[in-house]
């Protein structure tokens, strides 16, 4: 599922940067080169962080 249309990010690519170490919104796009845009995609990008919640990760991931 596409996170982040300004980037063309899709929630694996986040996933993919999460779990190689980045721990902030700002690392997670970083990792991929680019930086939040417009912003739509910053309350999903977040629920990705490791800080988040489990519950809510867990819901994210449902969804997806």
């Amino acid at each position: 599922m596409i996170v982040c249309v300004c980037n063309a990010l899709s929630e694996r690519d986040l996933v993919r940067a999460r779990e190689s170490g980045a721990a902030t919104l700002a690392a997670l796009y970083k990792a991929h080169g680019c930086q939040v845009k417009c912003g739509r995609c910053v309350g999903h990008a977040r629920s990705l962080l490791p800080e988040a919640p489990v519950e809510r990760r867990r819901q994210m991931e449902v969804a997806g």
